[in-house]
C-alpha cells in the first residue's frame, strides 16, 4: 500500500524514527514540529494520512484536528500521545480525530493502524464511505478480525453459523455477508424464529397450499422460496421446534422445499446464514436440537464478540448513533462518556442504542450529561452496574434530586472535586463521602 503521510510531532527524535518506520513500508513521509507548520504543509501538498502528537507548544493536537476538519481536511488522523487517559481520547475522537494510539506504540501495531486507516479513508470521489463490512462500526482488535472471517466467507457458498450473546449484531453481519457476495442482487430475507409460534414459523418458512389447515385460505410460497437466488436469514435458529429442524434439514440436502399440505417439491437456490445466543453443542448434547442439522449449520462459525470485550469501540458507536439520530451530533460529556465506558452492557450494541436515544431526548437537544443516562447505566458509573447499582439507586429515593446535583457540579468542573465542591458550597471530604454513597466516580 502506498501513500503520502505527515507527521505532526514537537519530538524530532519520534518524529523522525516514524517516518523512517513507515518509509520502511513505503509510505511518501512528511514530517512538520508544531501545528502552524503542519497548516503550512497541508496548505502546499495533499496528504493521505495525517499521524498527530497531542502536546505540542501553541495549539495542541485536539486543536489542529478541529481546525483541519472545519476547513474540510478529509484525511484520516490518527493521534498519538504520551497521555493516553479516556478523556484525551474522547475528546480527541470527538475533535475529528478517527484513531488513538498511546506511547510507546509497538512497531507492527503503529503499522497495522496505519494501513486500516488509508484502506479505509475515503474514495477520490468523496464518497465518505467506511470499508468495514456493512458499515459495521468497530476498530478493536476482535472486530477486525470479525471482519476478515466475513470477507472470507462472503465469496463461497458455505452456509454460515453466527453466534454470540443478545445485541452484537449478527443480523447486520449476516447482511454484510450477503452484500459482499455473488448474491448481493438477489433478496436477503430475515426471520425471527423465535418471534412466531411453531405452526406459524412451519408456515412463513415452507409456505402452504389453500386448506392445509385452518386459515389457509389461499396458497403461500413461504419465505425459503422468497429467498431464491439470495441469502435467507434465520435468527435465533436454536430455538426452533424438532418438526422445523427436519424440515430445514431437507432443504440444506436436497436444496428443495415442500409446502405444508403439499407433497411435490420445489428447488430452491438459496445461502442460508443461521444465528444463535445458544450453545448448539449443548443443545444437541441435551438432545434437543439435531446433530445432523447442527453439522450442516456449522460450515463457517463466525463468533460475534460482546461490546465489554472492545469497550474502545464505545466512543465511535455513541458519535455514530448520535450522528444518524441528528443532523448535528449532541456532544456527549466526558463524565458521561465515562459512565458508558464503565457500563458492562450486557444486552451489548442493541442496550448502548436504546441508552443513548433515551439520553438524547432527556438532553432535549443540548450537551448529553452523566444525569440524561438511564439510571442503571450511570449507576454503574463508579461500579460494576447491573441490578445491584439499579437497586441502590432506587432504595435513595428521595436524594436522587442531590445525587444529580453533586453530577451536574462534576460536568462543569470536568471531574475535579475541588472546584464540585465549591460550585455546592460543600467540603471536599462532605462531597467524597457523598460521592461515594451514591456510586459517583469522576475518575479523578
Amino acid at each position: 500500500m502506498t501513500g503520502h503521510i505527515l507527521v505532526v510531532d514537537d519530538d524530532r527524535v519520534f518524529r523522525l524514527s516514524t517516518a523512517a518506520l513507515l518509509e520502511g513500508e513505503g509510505y511518501r513521509v512528511t514530517g512538520a514540529a508544531d501545528a502552524e507548520e503542519a497548516v503550512e504543509r497541508l496548505s502546499r501538498d495533499r496528504f493521505d494520512l495525517i499521524v498527530l502528537d497531542l502536546r505540542m507548544p501553541g495549539l495542541d493536537g485536539i486543536g489542529l484536528a478541529e481546525v483541519l476538519r472545519t476547513r474540510g481536511e478529509g484525511a484520516p488522523i490518527l493521534m498519538i500521545s504520551g497521555f493516553g487517559t479516556v478523556d484525551a481520547a474522547v475528546r480527541a475522537l470527538h475533535g475529528g480525530v478517527d484513531d488513538f494510539l498511546t506511547k510507546p506504540v509497538e512497531p507492527e501495531v503503529l503499522i497495522g493502524r496505519v494501513a486500516d486507516l488509508l484502506r479505509r479513508r475515503p474514495s477520490a470521489e468523496g464518497s465518505g464511505v467506511d470499508e468495514t463490512p456493512g458499515g459495521m462500526i468497530g476498530r478493536a482488535d476482535v472486530m477486525e478480525a470479525l471482519y476478515r472471517e466475513i470477507r472470507q466467507v462472503a465469496g463461497s457458498t458455505a452456509t454460515v453459523l453466527l453466534t454470540g450473546e443478545t445485541g452484537t449484531g449478527k443480523e447486520r453481519a449476516a447482511r454484510a455477508i450477503h452484500d459482499l457476495s455473488d448474491r448481493a442482487e438477489g433478496p436477503f430475507v430475515p426471520v425471527n424464529c423465535a418471534a412466531l409460534a411453531e405452526g406459524v414459523l412451519e408456515s412463513e418458512l415452507f409456505g402452504h397450499l389453500r386448506g392445509a389447515f385452518t386459515g389457509a385460505v389461499e396458497d403461500r410460497p413461504g419465505l425459503i422460496r422468497s429467498a431464491h437466488g439470495g441469502t435467507l436469514f434465520l435468527d435465533e435458529i436454536g430455538d426452533v421446534s424438532p418438526a422445523v429442524q427436519q424440515r430445514l434439514l431437507r432443504v440444506l440436502q436436497e436444496r428443495e422445499v415442500v409446502p405444508l399440505g403439499g407433497s411435490r417439491p420445489t428447488a430452491v437456490d438459496i445461502r442460508l446464514v443461521a444465528a444463535t445466543h445458544r450453545d448448539l453443542r449443548s443443545r444437541v448434547e441435551e438432545g434437543v436440537f439435531r446433530e445432523d442439522l447442527f453439522f450442516r449449520l456449522n460450515v463457517f462459525h463466525i463468533h460475534l464478540p460482546p461490546l465489554r470485550q472492545r469497550r474502545g469501540d464505545i466512543p465511535l458507536l455513541v458519535d455514530h448513533a448520535l450522528r444518524s439520530a441528528a443532523d448535528a451530533a449532541p456532544r456527549v460529556s466526558p463524565l458521561a462518556m465515562r459512565a458508558l465506558l464503565a457500563h458492562p452492557w450486557p444486552g451489548n450494541v442493541r442496550q448502548l442504542l436504546s441508552a443513548l436515544e433515551s439520553a438524547r431526548i432527556r438532553a432535549g437537544g443540548g450537551p448529553i450529561q452523566a444525569h440524561h443516562l438511564p439510571q442503571e447505566v450511570r449507576a454503574g458509573g463508579g461500579t460494576h452496574g447491573g441490578r445491584d447499582g439499579e437497586d441502590r439507586y432506587r432504595q435513595r429515593g428521595d436524594n436522587a434530586t442531590e445525587r444529580d446535583r453533586i453530577l451536574d457540579a462534576l460536568e462543569q468542573a470536568d471531574g475535579v472535586r475541588i472546584r464540585a465542591a465549591e460550585l455546592l458550597g460543600m467540603g471536599r471530604t462532605t462531597l467524597w463521602r457523598k460521592m461515594k454513597e451514591y456510586g459517583i466516580d469522576a475518575g479523578g
